[in-house]
């Protein structure tokens, strides 16, 4: 597993992403910075609050609060729809980003508990939704990156909205990814928003930013995320590395997603034609979908490290071992569009020697 990881490295072209994550990226984006830009100081400035502004009226929300991170925001909108509600319980898929990878600290650090919705190789769905008790909130995730980057038809989401206002749910929206599903729905960022409470959003997903995020709703609610975020100690003395970075790669690439998907389902269509590979899903409703190879992890380690030697061309840095089968993920970005078409010819030239 560690050559897979060094190979791709060490390769000079990428399937996945924008381009290797180094100080680069940081410096790419300050270079047109005047010196005398003022910072921020504990969440206010010259710097933030414009920014912040910015993406409410993109989100079409009436305010906006800059989270060092999603883990950070997302625990606090759900903290703060449940004591809005008087309730203890709030309602996730079992894959949610809460429930696997934050090592219980909704639970360990808020008075809460949780009900999982649907079953983990699937999207919830409306009925399991209705069945569910009396709960604060209602997470939903778009796409739901766990399982292949899937998502569910808009009608679908325009019924669940329904549904919870019905019910005095509140619904929040883990949109890490959402301006990547834009081009699928063939909807704005408002108008998906729109059916949500509030909303996240991530800057170093498929926008490429060093890190950060956007947590909105309405005036209350953020007026209340900014003394959580200052409990949390998100607050820094000063965050515009972060806004900075933020705001360039937004600009940068906020109109890329359309390129991005196309991309993906070119992608996705070329390698499901090659024996012994498939993707999850099959056609990808985002820039993002799970790539699977058949056979165990050290033999698929060893097929995909040699092809990456050979080619320069990084495919993964990992694999994760399923039952009879190996995945990875892919995340199309500015990466993929800058490969020379002969070399890529040539990956799956060998893709095709190698699983077929």
């Amino acid at each position: 597993m560690n050559n897979l990881r060094e190979t791709f490295q060490q390769t000079t072209g990428q399937i996945s992403g924008h381009g290797k994550r180094n100080a680069g990226v940081l410096k790419t984006a300050f270079l047109d910075v005047s010196d005398d830009l003022p910072s921020d100081q504990y969440g206010t400035g010259s710097v933030i609050q414009p920014f912040e502004q910015k993406l409410a009226a993109t989100l079409g929300k009436e305010d906006a609060v800059f989270f060092p991170s999603g883990t950070m925001a997302q625990q606090i909108a759900l903290r703060i729809w449940s004591d809005e509600t008087s309730n203890r319980t709030v309602a996730y898929h079992p894959l949610c980003h809460l429930e696997i990878h934050e090592q219980n600290g909704l639970k360990e650090l808020h008075p809460m508990d949780t009900l999982l919705v649907g079953a983990v190789n699937r999207l919830m769905t409306l009925d399991e939704i209705k069945a569910l008790p009396e709960i604060a909130c209602l997470l939903l995730e778009l796409p739901q990156r766990e399982i292949g980057g899937v998502a569910p038809a808009f009608a679908e989401l325009e019924a669940i909205s329904r549904h919870c206002r019905e019910q005095n749910i509140r619904l929040h929206l883990d949109g890490a990814r959402l301006f990547e599903m834009l081009p699928y729905y063939e909807k704005t960022a408002a108008e998906i928003a729109a059916l949500f409470d509030s909303v996240y959003i991530s800057f170093y997903k498929g926008l490429g930013g060093i890190a950060g995020a956007i947590l909105a709703g309405p005036a209350a609610f953020c007026q209340t995320a900014r003394i959580w975020k200052r409990r949390y100690g998100g607050d820094l003395i000063s965050l515009y590395p972060y806004i900075v970075s933020a705001d360039y790669y937004y600009e940068l690439r906020k109109d890329r997603m359309a390129d991005y998907y196309a991309d993906a389902t070119q992608l996705a269509e070329r390698l499901n034609a090659v024996s012994g590979i498939h993707t999850t899903p099959e056609v990808p409703v985002s820039n993002m979908f799970h790539l699977h190879f058949a056979g165990g992890v050290d033999e698929v380690t060893e097929k995909l490290t040699k092809i990456q030697e050979a080619t320069g061309i990084g495919l993964t840095g990992y694999i994760v071992a399923k039952d009879g089968y190996c995945s990875t993920e892919i995340s199309l970005g500015d990466a993929y569009r800058a490969l020379d078409p002969d070399r890529l010819n040539t990956v799956f030239q060998q893709l095709e020697h190698a699983f077929t």
